[in-house]
């Protein structure tokens, strides 16, 4: 149970770090 919840956890901070990284990727092409 605490090892699928860990995995679940890596899981959303991993994308929550691909969604900054585009957003941040695009900001800077516009100025």
């Amino acid at each position: 149970m605490m090892e699928t919840m860990l995995l679940f956890l890596c899981s959303f901070v991993a994308l929550l770090v691909l969604v900054y990284l585009v957003y941040a990727l695009l900001n800077a092409e516009k100025f």
